[in-house]
């Protein structure tokens, strides 16, 4: 049986209610015991990777049954790109899709292998956790290892509290241990052995297939895609019961972890183990699985005592709910309010002191009611001030600023100024290339590497090509649009991922459309579809 007919047939139970996720994510009726453990089997998607060509044309009724609507073809199209090939050859074949979003969703399919994408977005997303059982350690073989952690160590300027934390998590008491400076083999493999883990902070400043998985997944999310890497040994914990404000996809790279989750909380915090009480879902997750689970739930992971453990977790969304958008959208609206609205700016009452604040909050009194009618009538009215877009634009900054630079592929790297073959020698300068004319063809490097915002007094054109490996390493890369040049930048954004003409720009002359398609290939923002 195919991997998405078994995604079939446990989905076919009906997803738990999103209403009281914490309590409906586990059926305790089931349960099979595992190294001891007993791990639930209700949100477990068991896939066999690339099932034998005769066992999936055994029965043709079997294939009828999964063609199903269109929808449910492009499913298993989907379910089966990339489907246990090994992550280099993926990554590979990824960087001959045309269109970097399209790339970017059949990497998450890859990830998250056989739940199909759409299912995933509607009955598992910021609703529950989920397992997927590979029975294939291999199947993430390639995206980082305990060998490549060393050459890490070895090679690169790793810093404690910086780049690696080493943590332990025992008889109730979380401890780091992280001396002064630079992190080397012989100190941290020390921690290792004393049974402390080893978390690696920013793999992808490191590790160049890190760092291209993450640059690709970010246009999946629309938001940052982050990491951390932990090693921990056989039979400790490094970590005490927590919370975090992310979705998170825990990746098994090697040996296995058992994970506890208790109720839905809402802000990180460490517990006590008395205080989360029994755990809601308990699983091992071995070579080759991934766990998924939303911010919020409590959570802790300890190592059996035949295995160590090496996973990364990949993450996304941090900071972008509502809430988070609306605390750029509120002040801003406040502030156009005051200026536009007499109501606003009109005094609050002489003695209000005497009727408001907690001390006064038993009181009952009418005076407190008309106060808070009063509040209610302007927080309404605040809607009609609320700059969204701009508020918007101020959340797409930050999303700039927080992305990785693309990974270019050999097109895009031969097609970019980035790759351009000019440079000194023989005592001149050689092969400096054509010029761009009205007749070139071009697009954006990336669906989502640069965007136009307004700050009030012009406009300007934020881009990610600049950025650094790094986190915030950098400040946010932009300049300023001519005023004659916003439409054309427009135009290329909406245009992605077809190429242009240089001449097809919407500006006054000719000479304005090749000035700018000049500046924006020189800041690496577009590439040419032939060599210049």
């Amino acid at each position: 049986m195919s991997a998405f007919a078994l995604y079939q047939t446990f989905s076919s139970e009906g997803p738990p209610s999103a209403k009281k996720p914490s309590l409906q994510v586990v059926s305790k009726k089931k349960k099979k015991k595992e190294n001891g453990v007993a791990v639930s089997k209700i949100s477990t998607f068991k896939a066999q990777v690339r099932p034998e060509k005769k066992k999936r044309k055994k029965s043709s009724q079997r294939q009828e049954s999964l063609k199903g609507t269109a929808e449910e073809q492009q499913q298993q199209e989907d379910e089966e790109c990339g489907d246990g090939e090994a992550l280099d050859a993926l990554l590979a074949d990824l960087a001959k899709v045309n269109n970097s979003r399209e790339r970017a969703s059949k990497l998450f399919q890859w990830l998250i292998n056989p739940i199909p994408i759409k299912a995933f977005f509607r009955e598992t997303w910021e609703k529950k956790p989920i397992l997927v059982q590979r029975r294939n350690p291999d199947f993430y073989k390639g995206l980082f290892s305990t060998a490549e952690f060393d050459r890490v160590l070895r090679e690169e300027d790793v810093q404690y509290g910086v780049n690696l934390d080493v943590t332990s998590y025992t008889n109730g008491k979380r401890e780091t241990h992280n001396p002064p400076g630079r992190a080397l083999p012989f100190t941290v493999w020390d921690f290792y052995e004393r049974g402390c883990s080893l978390r690696m902070l920013n793999p992808q400043a490191f590790s160049s297939t890190v760092w291209n998985v993450l640059s690709i997944l970010q246009e999946q999310f629309g938001s940052m895609a982050g990491a951390n890497v932990y090693l921990t040994p056989p039979g400790t914990q490094g970590f005490a019961p927590h919370y975090d404000d992310i979705e998170a996809f825990v990746v098994q790279l090697e040996g296995k972890k058992h994970w506890r989750f208790s109720f839905w909380v809402f802000s990180p915090a460490n517990f006590d183990q008395a205080d989360i009480g029994k755990p809601i879902l308990e699983v091992v997750l071995e070579a080759g699985d991934l766990l998924y689970f939303p911010r919020g739930f409590i959570h802790q992971g300890d190592c059996l005592p035949d295995a160590h453990s090496l996973h990364i977790t990949i993450s996304s969304y941090q900071k972008n709910s509502w809430g988070d958008l609306l605390e750029k959208v509120v002040p801003a609206a406040l502030e156009i309010a005051m200026e536009e609205d007499v109501e606003f700016r009109q005094g609050l009452p002489l003695d209000y002191l005497t009727f408001m604040g907690i001390q006064n909050s038993d009181k009952d009194d009418t005076r407190r009611s008309k106060f808070l009618s009063r509040i209610e009538t302007l927080m309404k009215k605040l809607v009609d001030y609320a700059p969204v877009d701009a508020a918007v634009d101020q959340k797409a900054k930050d999303f700039l600023h927080d992305c990785l630079p693309p990974v270019l592929t050999p097109e895009e790297l031969a097609s970019s100024v980035k790759g351009a073959p000019v440079r000194w020698e023989r005592g001149r300068v050689m092969d400096v290339g054509g010029c761009i004319t009205p007749q070139t063809q071009v697009r954006l490097l990336r669906a989502g590497c640069a965007r136009l915002c307004s700050d009030g007094e012009g406009v300007h054109l934020y881009y990610t090509t600049d950025n650094s490996r790094v986190y915030h390493k950098e400040e946010l890369k932009s300049f300023e649009i001519n005023p004659e040049h916003t439409e054309a930048v427009e135009f290329l954004i909406h245009s992605y991922p077809t190429f242009v003409t240089v001449g097809s720009f919407p500006c006054d002359s000719a000479g304005d459309k090749v000035v700018l398609a000049e500046l924006l290939f020189e800041r690496g923002i577009i590439h040419t579809a032939e060599l210049l």
